[in-house]
């Protein structure tokens, strides 16, 4: 692909962006079970020592995308990007507050974030209990908003991956970047990558997916399985 090709003719010029959860580690129904094969970690590794900036722009918080991914070296931002903005610590205390009144079996507190769970499931039921929590969150000042199977809970903080992405190459000083994600949130980094001298938007396909994300995406994968040989192609 000619896009691969010139990103990679120069590497000391470009960044590799990568989505954690359903990209670099497969989905799995316990997120806190997630782990990056062996594999990958080698591709992650290599790519660290080649490109001018390796990083991963996760939902989870930072440390525990870190924990998951398990490669000392790269660049680790959480929580879709509000890890770089300020004024958290205000947000992430009155998140914890909120959370106290929530009754849902499979609450994921990450600190500016939270995550709440419904996969395994029956969906149509569990969506009927979120929508009530959801309105509750937003009535308390949060966004809230679906991915795949989960409901997050947000502070209203104008952060997302597409910041993220642009603070990360702005703070580098990088005009060439690629950027592989799976959900929702990560349309947002595509958004940022049109602004560049090169992007390259990358689509993990999968049935949970958005289908807006391969409509705009300029390489699909077709399942998460497929990352790692697209990884050695870099």
């Amino acid at each position: 692909m000619e896009l691969l090709d010139r990103l990679a003719a120069h590497p000391s010029r470009a960044a590799v962006l990568l989505d954690v959860d359903g990209v670099l580690a497969p989905i799995v129904p316990r997120p806190e079970d997630a782990r990056v094969s062996g594999h990958v970690r080698v591709e992650l590794r290599r790519l660290a020592s080649r490109y001018a900036l390796v990083a991963c722009i996760s939902g989870r918080a930072g440390e525990d995308a870190r924990r998951v991914v398990g490669v000392p070296g790269l660049r680790y931002v959480g929580n879709h990007g509000l890890e770089l903005e300020p004024g958290g610590d205000e947000w992430s205390s009155r998140l914890g507050r909120f959370l106290e009144g929530v009754d849902w079996p499979r609450v994921e507190n990450k600190g500016l974030t939270a995550a709440l769970h419904f996969r395994g499931e029956d969906e149509q039921e569990a969506r009927r209990e979120l929508d009530a929590i959801a309105e509750r969150a937003r009535r308390a000042g949060f966004a809230a908003r679906y991915g795949r199977k989960v409901l997050e809970v947000v502070p209203p903080i104008e952060a997302d991956k597409g910041t993220a992405v642009a603070s990360l190459l702005r703070e580098r000083g990088l005009e060439r970047a690629l950027y592989a994600g799976d959900d929702t949130t990560d349309l947002d980094a595509f958004a940022a990558l049109e602004l560049l001298e090169l992007g390259v938007r990358v689509a993990v396909a999968s049935p949970e997916g958005p289908p807006e994300l391969a409509a705009k995406a300029d390489l699909v994968l077709e399942s998460q399985a497929a990352v790692l040989p697209f990884l050695r192609l870099l």
